[in-house]
């Protein structure tokens, strides 16, 4: 049984994050995000005793990406949000490949329209026989800042519940999900987000990439 932390543990979450983005964001929104993202992820996660520690990376990811959104903090590099079901498989596979082989060319985060309580562990394992390190990674749900911030939108088989922004462009990448699936056909689409990610990549800065587009699903 997971047990909710104390009003002081939030407050002094908060109280790190608020200094953190001190005139970025608010104390009351640090605080605010602090204890929603708790909610969330205590909702799917299975991670028990480290749940806060979890929610607190969270909720500073929400609020960099709040921050962003609102042009407040710069964005360097172009964002890129993938996005499926679970995000235990293919949008974390996609993420960590983009900013693997991005080489700080883009950033990248991933979320789940229905997180699953923690990630495919056969998932890391084809992950990190190419040397991308998944272990420290968690399903995140889908937040309204995550998808403000980010300059493009990747579904993965997430049908029509991502949110659609008029100033967001979008791709679909039609991937099977590797769930359940040997770890033959996980190597599979593994080597295939792989190859989608490179000509993302090569792609970056083509007219045709500022194009607003919407998901085939």
């Amino acid at each position: 049984m997971i047990t909710t932390p104390g009003e002081a543990l939030f407050d002094r979450i908060a109280a790190r994050l608020a200094g953190r983005f001190h005139g970025l964001v608010s104390p009351e929104t640090a605080r605010r995000l602090v204890v929603d993202s708790y909610g969330q992820l205590r909702a799917a996660s299975n991670v028990g005793a480290h749940l806060v520690v979890l929610a607190e990376r969270f909720a500073a990811e929400r609020l960099t990406a709040l921050a962003q959104a609102e042009g407040r903090l710069d964005k360097p590099v172009p964002e890129v949000l993938f996005v499926c079901d679970a995000n235990a498989g293919r949008s974390q596979m996609a993420a960590a490949l983009a900013i693997a082989r991005g080489r700080g060319r883009l950033h990248a985060r991933s979320a789940g329209t229905s997180p699953a309580a923690e990630l495919e562990l056969a998932v890391v394992e084809v992950m990190a026989e190419i040397g991308v390190d998944l272990s420290a990674e968690f399903p995140k749900p889908l937040t309204d800042e995550l998808v403000a911030a980010a300059d493009l939108v990747i579904t993965l088989g997430c049908g029509g519940a991502c949110p659609l922004l008029p100033q967001t462009r979008y791709l679909d990448w039609a991937v099977p999900d590797p769930a359940h699936q040997p770890l033959s056909e996980i190597r599979r689409i593994r080597d295939e987000l792989d190859l989608l990610v490179t000509d993302l990549l090569a792609a970056l800065g083509h007219p045709g990439l500022d194009q607003q587009r919407t998901p085939d699903v």
